[in-house]
């Protein structure tokens, strides 16, 4: 786990003297030479399943108009990893709100798989967070996950943000359990306080949901297809 959150931080050691943009911040499109960074990094635990720690890195380095990203996302259930990715992405910025995304995703767990990943990010209408990412795995395996989500300020401090994530699969892989289709569903209500902007402890309510064949595969093992977690963590950035 330490390797991969390394990794996820990398971006904000390796150039001590570029500048930063803060969450949210759109940088001006001037074309400059200035380099700029933002790395967000959330890890929260979660009393379920002998504990459930999870984490959260996404973030970039560069300019105004290409950008390298850095994205890592993991889950530590009753002492095992359970899953672990690392995304490195070059991004070109085709809109002052979106970027086109192409580089590689890495999986650790629950298998090592490599996959060419392509997609893009940015803010659609009403400021809603976007991401679609579309995956194809060294085995020919084709994939996408959606996600989005929505900061809605509370008071200056207090941070109200829904989001939520879709992954579907254009097979069936059934080493790994999944039908094709819509595979699972995960939707959440963070509130979080930034006691700084760059520091916030947050409660972050998820619900997980497995979805058409994949569920029956689930079902048929004998394992859950829903989850309701509370998790406790904390939000940095860099």
């Amino acid at each position: 786990m330490r390797r991969m959150l390394l990794a996820a931080l990398l971006g904000s050691f390796a150039f001590p003297g570029i500048g930063w943009a803060e969450p949210g911040d759109v940088v001006a499109m001037d074309h400059g030479p200035e380099t700029f960074r933002k790395i967000v990094v959330e890890a929260d635990y979660a009393a379920r399943h002998g504990g459930l720690w999870r984490w959260h890195a996404d973030g970039w380095i560069g300019g105004d108009s290409e950008r390298v990203w850095i994205r890592s996302d993991g889950e530590i259930e009753d002492g095992r990893v359970h899953e672990a990715e690392l995304q490195v992405l070059y991004g070109w910025n085709v809109h002052p709100f979106w970027d086109v995304l192409l580089g590689v995703r890495q999986d650790f767990e629950p298998d090592s798989e490599t996959y060419l990943a392509a997609g893009v990010t940015g803010l659609a209408p009403y400021f809603f967070e976007t991401d679609a990412t579309a995956f194809l795995s060294a085995g020919g395996d084709l994939s996408a996950r959606f996600e989005q989500s929505l900061d809605l300020p509370v008071t200056q401090k207090l941070i109200a943000e829904p989001h939520v994530e879709l992954n579907a699969f254009a097979q069936d892989v059934p080493e790994r359990g999944i039908g094709a289709g819509f595979s699972s569903i995960e939707a959440g209500l963070q509130l979080r306080y930034e006691i700084t902007r760059k520091f916030a402890p947050y409660a972050d309510l998820v619900w997980e949901r497995v979805l058409g064949e994949t569920a029956s595969i689930a079902r048929g093992r004998g394992e859950d297809v829903e989850n309701l977690t509370l998790h406790i963590g904390i939000r940095t950035w860099f």
